[in-house]
């Protein structure tokens, strides 16, 4: 497909040694995504432009749900038709609902050996079986016993046929306020959970801040987790919590990797070194939100929340550091810098691939089907800010290697999570963002799973 090689911008040397490609491409083409996304083709006729190779096409009325997408030509970088050049190859795409008229979405998790899926919200779990979703939320959650509060993701072993396990990741409350996020492990008995048991809990205590974290198996078997920096002081200079994400001691600001019954995995990186967690597995992180294993390499890709700015898609490597708050191209929310030199630091990873203006990404999958085929390999990453889903082509021809698409964002969605199902379709999590004097009291049920599936 391509050599990961080709794909990572980091340095090994000071700022000065990054070429200016990798410092001023990446923000021109983020600004140049919001103009130039992918358009419903409903209510719109194809305009004529030969030189271009933008002759017309046949175009599907009055479907608000199907778009008109390129897989990118090798002169457009982000799949819209430019200048003389071929725009790429028309894929048209509908987007059918799975689910409807759900409580905010943020993960989605399909169980093995079927087509069932679980939908995490805020406070429930939900089920899709057979294609339709289920009517009542499962039961069993929340676990008073657990001090839980909201829900991260629900994911299932692995061997669920075998064990019937899954595990739930949420927010823990404590008596002074404080919160952090822990693991629980239960059955799953039709529609119910039983035998609900916690099996990790993370040394991130903090009283304030806001707080997040994803769950997701890797390959290997192991659960991967995630803890944000929950910063009580993200619009202020004061750092004294947004830097335990550098203090190994703690699981602030860390990817964690432990074991399917909670323990610390014997080869992650700093078992048995003094005054570390043996769960971690990288750190210096500020909010990471989704997880992607390479199909060809195995390696682990991960999404990462910035402040304004300098949202990032790292490359994780256990042990290594990826500097924030040291480093970062984002700045504070009063404006100030992270930190006095953001850009580069010994010893500190950087991101193979950044946004600003922040698109905040969240859920990302690499597509490994066969019902698009001309999106295989190609990595989807899920939007909140951005409002869309991003599909990233590396090792493409053309000085432009890589090319980015924006979908989907006339619908003015969320775009919370992106899975791949054991069906070959990808599958968003999405909810409307509604804000302002005229947002409806109470939970936003907008939310909407939908499956990608080709149009023509």
């Amino acid at each position: 497909m391509y050599p990961i090689t080709s794909l990572l911008i980091r340095s090994s040397g000071p700022r000065r040694s990054i070429p200016k490609r990798v410092t001023l491409v990446p923000a021109l083409v983020s600004v140049l995504l919001l103009h130039a996304c992918s358009q419903p083709i409903s209510g719109q006729p194809p305009t004529e432009d030969p030189a271009a190779g933008n002759a017309p096409r046949n175009v599907v009325a009055d479907d608000p749900l199907v778009f008109d997408t390129y897989t990118p030509g090798p002169c457009s970088p982000n799949g819209q038709p430019q200048g003389n050049c071929d725009p790429g190859e028309l894929v048209r795409v509908r987007l059918v609902p799975v689910a409807e008229g759900i409580e905010t979405p943020r993960h989605i998790a399909f169980i093995p050996g079927a087509n069932d899926m679980l939908i995490t919200g805020p406070t429930r779990v939900r089920l899709v079986r057979g294609g339709e979703l289920a009517p009542e939320p499962i039961a069993g959650w929340p676990e008073d016993a657990l001090d839980a509060g909201m829900l991260q993701s629900v994911i299932p072993h692995p061997d669920f046929a075998a064990n019937s396990f899954v595990y739930v990741y949420y927010v823990k409350g404590r008596d002074d306020g404080a919160t952090t996020l822990a693991l629980a492990r239960a059955r799953l008995q039709d529609m119910a959970l039983a035998d609900v048991e916690e099996i990790f809990v993370a040394d991130g205590w903090v009283i304030g801040g806001p707080i997040a974290g994803r769950a997701e198996f890797g390959p290997d078997g192991m659960i991967y987790l995630t803890l944000n920096d929950h910063d009580r002081s993200f619009s202020t200079d004061d750092n004294s919590v947004r830097i335990l994400a550098q203090n190994v001691g703690s699981d602030v600001g860390k990817v964690m990797r432990v074991r399917d019954d909670g323990g610390a995995p014997a080869d992650n990186p700093f078992v048995g070194q003094a005054q570390a967690k043996p769960e971690v597995f990288t750190y210096g992180h500020r909010n990471v939100t989704g997880f992607a294993w390479h199909p060809e390499t195995g390696e682990l890709w991960a999404t990462e929340v910035g402040p304004m700015g300098g949202d990032e898609l790292n490359l994780l490597r256990p042990g290594s550091n990826y500097g924030w708050p040291h480093v970062s191209l984002g700045r504070i929310y009063n404006d100030s810098l992270v930190s006095e030199n953001s850009w580069w630091r010994s010893g500190m990873e950087m991101p193979v691939m950044h946004w600003t203006p922040s698109i905040s990404p969240s859920g990302a999958t690499f597509y490994t089907g066969d019902r698009i085929p001309q999106w295989r390999g190609h990595l989807f990453i899920g939007a909140l800010n951005g409002q869309m889903l991003q599909r990233v082509a590396f090792g493409q021809p053309g000085a432009q290697s890589e090319r980015r698409e924006s979908l989907f964002m006339p619908l003015g969605r969320r775009f919370r999570h992106v899975a791949q199902g054991p069906d070959g379709y990808l599958y968003v999590a999405t909810v409307l963002r509604v804000v302002g004097p005229d947002a409806p009291a109470g939970p936003n049920m907008s939310g909407t799973v939908y499956r990608l599936e080709p149009a023509d």
